[in-house]
């Protein structure tokens, strides 16, 4: 069963372990640093999906939506030590240090390859999960300048991410939810996202897709689904968190709901 470790005193640290497959959608509020100690986290974002193995450490940007989906290999648990970058303290770190200029990167996300300063970096956070204090707000400040430095020292373009602190403006709602109906977030985080208020949101979408929001995501979600499983050969299990379901048995219902039969007996008839 996935655990979730953390300390209310140090919440910018948490670490998780898992010994089967499980996640889900997300959007975070802050940049957020993970390193994969053992297993695999598997990162789908709306143009492409990496893959981060054991000794990886990954740079999740804020205000995006993603599937983060975490897998046991070769017999070993998912294990993995989370840091969220708090906007504020980022901020004031870009304050007093000029951002280099560099070009955005094409989705944000950065992975970072194994090395001994991002070892050093992560194993000096776990005592955090001990602390029965709140960690003094100096000593935040001097370990989030220590991890920018660090960053930066490895990839100088997680300027373009981490020195980033536009808020989503008005977008093209068609194209938006085309590339991201999959993401389970909620029908507010996708105003937001789109630049509109959620009022704004639910008129617009109704303009432009004659059907109400939940109905439309029903629909592309199974259309995407039917194709995994008709076209790529996968399995229920293996794709119903990736378009946008929150558990198999909702996925499974809603499927036969919508097509006449259950998902498994598509998968029984492609492996035939």
């Amino acid at each position: 069963m996935p655990v979730k470790q953390t300390n209310p005193h140090a919440e910018m640290v948490l670490v998780c372990n898992g010994d089967r497959r499980y996640g889900g959608e997300t959007m975070f509020e802050e940049n957020v640093l993970v390193s994969v100690l053992a297993g695999e986290l598997k990162v789908v974002q709306a143009d492409r999906t990496r893959y981060c193995e054991a000794g990886t450490t990954v740079l999740l940007p804020r205000k995006q939506p993603a599937t983060l989906l975490k897998y046991p290999k070769d017999g070993v648990a998912y294990q993995a030590v989370v840091l969220k970058l708090p906007t504020a303290l980022v901020r004031a770190y870009y304050a007093a240090n000029t951002p280099a200029p560099a070009p955005p990167a094409s989705s944000g996300l950065l992975l970072f390859p194994k090395s001994s300063l991002l070892q050093s970096l992560f194993a000096s956070l776990l005592p955090y999960l001990e602390l029965e204090y709140r960690l003094p707000e100096k000593l935040l400040q001097v370990k989030v300048a220590e991890v920018m430095e660090i960053l930066r020292s490895l990839n100088p373009q997680c300027d373009a991410v981490l020195a980033d602190f536009t808020e989503p403006g008005k977008t093209n709602l068609v194209e938006f939810m085309e590339a991201n109906y999959m993401f389970n977030i909620s029908l507010a985080k996708f105003s937001y996202l789109t630049g509109r208020s959620l009022t704004t949101f639910k008129r617009d979408f109704k303009k432009a897709f004659q059907l109400s929001p939940q109905r439309w995501l029903t629909q592309k979600r199974l259309a995407l689904a039917h194709y995994q499983l008709a076209e790529k050969k996968r399995k229920p299990v293996e794709l119903y968190l990736e378009v946008g379901f929150e558990n198999l048995a909702h996925f499974s219902y809603a499927f036969k709901k919508q097509f006449g039969y259950p998902p498994t007996a598509l998968a029984e008839h492609t492996a035939d």
